[in-house]
């Protein structure tokens, strides 16, 4: 399956916090969406990777995303090296996004800056002919995307561009609150962590609310890219 958009995720909840809205907007324009998680989230302080993947799935199901597959690197130890930029290849080579979207330039987890830094060397080289990967016995061609843009996690960056998902928002949380052991999720069995308090998930919704402030609207998406953007047209501006 050719997608229009992927997202790559170090750990599952990555997407449906960091992105999920924009997910969500472009799917309902018809464009086919796939999320790819790096690790199975198994050294989180709450949850197994056996609920996180559970929770993943009703996550997706609620997005309504096309695919979503986990390339279970290790979590918290994983390296930007050959070994896993090829598997980070044969995915986008699988799927052809014309899109990528990837965790934040750098976060208060560690995991989160050097999975972008992975995805970003991995999205080069998946452009050079001379990269040979082979999925299910067949050769891959070499694919590049044309966009990869940042989303924008814990620590405030300055984004660079702002996507309005205002009416995407009620969606978006709702994607959230499927990962139930991790989020706005008081339990006696297991201990408070830093997502977990009903404060975090306000923070989620107030900094929507700051991203769609400065673009005149209720709840906004922020990004970041490498590069400089273009438009055909300043009308496309707001």
């Amino acid at each position: 399956m050719k997608l229009d958009l992927l997202v790559f995720a170090v750990h599952p909840d990555d997407a449906e916090l960091g992105c999920s809205g924009t997910i969500i907007k472009h799917i309902a324009q018809g464009k086919k969406v796939g999320i790819i998680d790096f690790t199975q989230g198994e050294l989180g302080t709450r949850g197994t990777a056996e609920t996180r993947a559970e929770e993943s799935r009703n996550a997706s199901a609620i997005m309504g995303i096309h695919v979503r597959e986990n390339i279970g690197i290790r979590d918290g130890f994983f390296k930007n090296d050959e070994d896993h930029q090829l598997k980070v290849i044969q995915m986008i080579r699988k799927y052809q996004p014309e899109i990528i979207l990837t965790n934040a330039l750098y976060d208060r987890h560690p995991d989160h800056g050097r999975a972008s830094e992975l995805s970003n060397d991995a999205i080069f080289l998946s452009g050079l002919r001379r990269i040979e990967t082979v999925l299910d016995g067949n050769a891959q061609q070499p694919w590049r995307p044309r966009l990869t843009l940042q989303y924008i996690q814990d620590t405030y960056i300055k984004p660079d561009i702002i996507v309005d998902i205002s009416e995407q928002m009620e969606q978006k949380l709702d994607a959230i609150r499927a990962f139930k052991t991790q989020f706005d999720s008081p339990s006696e069995d297991e201990p408070q962590t830093y997502i977990s308090t009903p404060a975090f998930l306000q923070s989620v919704i107030a900094r929507a609310r700051e991203m769609g402030k400065n673009i005149g609207a209720e709840y906004g998406e922020g990004f970041t890219s490498r590069k400089l953007l273009g438009v055909d047209s300043l009308f496309d501006l707001r």
